[in-house]
């Protein structure tokens, strides 16, 4: 997201210093989610045993995990401000989003909302930041949304079974795998055709190239075998950054 965040900034001809910006902002709201989806979820990760979460495995204690959290909570008001009021605006929703996510939403079947209108935003922020602020394009704000909820539905796959047990029913544990690859492989999809058809003017050699490699590796993540349409819809994804990047510069 801070990658992103940080392109679509320079995409969007802010000068470096408001670039800057944007990226510090969305590092620290990013770094503040991540400490509080683990704080949240310790119990959970506890009981399913997860080597790669240091507070259930006790490598960071708690309280550090917290001084960290509010660190970070702190340092993201405080960017997002220098952003001017509606870049601020459109991160913190980003990140209340992300946050009520972790604290339930997650467990509901309306999970994909905080992927949705947090994704959906990002481009908004990079466009209002600075002096000179800019209303994102539809067609950006759009394909960030439905990008992002292909990511969650992706995202969520490998660790089904162990949210289930704990508790963790949301819509990608009532679709499953299967269904979750095919309806993220749809939306990236969809995803793709908007950054390339919706700027105005006709649609860029290099994208429609990028389309097409689109194309091709949607074949694979629908009809492969083994891990291969996972690792295809992942190639789309990143594709889709690419698209949406290159597309608003």
């Amino acid at each position: 997201m801070t990658t992103i965040a940080t392109l679509l900034a320079i995409a969007a001809g802010k000068p470096p210093g408001t670039v800057v910006l944007v990226g510090a902002a969305v590092l620290c709201g990013q770094l503040g989610i991540g400490w509080g989806n683990d704080l949240v979820d310790l119990p959970r990760d506890r009981a399913t045993a997860r080597p790669d979460k240091p507070l259930a495995t006790g490598e960071v204690s708690v309280r550090v995990a917290r001084a960290a959290l509010s660190g970070s909570l702190v340092a993201c008001l405080v960017l997002s401000a220098l952003l001017g009021w509606r870049a601020a605006l459109a991160h913190l929703v980003c990140v209340g989003l992300a946050h009520a996510y972790n604290l339930g939403l997650k467990a509901t079947p309306w999970s994909w909302l905080p992927y949705a209108g947090a994704f959906g935003l990002l481009p908004a922020v990079a466009t209002l930041a600075g002096s000179v602020p800019a209303r994102p394009a539809w067609w950006a704000v759009l394909a960030g949304a439905v990008l992002g909820v292909a990511a969650h539905l992706l995202n969520a796959v490998p660790d089904l079974a162990d949210d289930a047990s704990t508790g963790v029913h949301g819509l990608p544990h009532r679709l499953g795998a299967r269904r979750c690859r095919v309806a993220a492989t749809v939306l990236l999809a969809a995803a793709s055709v908007l950054a390339v058809l919706g700027p105005r003017g006709s649609a860029a050699p290099w994208s429609v190239a990028v389309l097409a490699g689109v194309a091709v590796l949607a074949v694979v993540a629908l009809v492969g075998a083994g891990r291969w349409p996972f690792r295809a819809a992942m190639g789309i994804a990143l594709l889709d950054v690419v698209l949406l990047v290159g597309a608003t510069a």
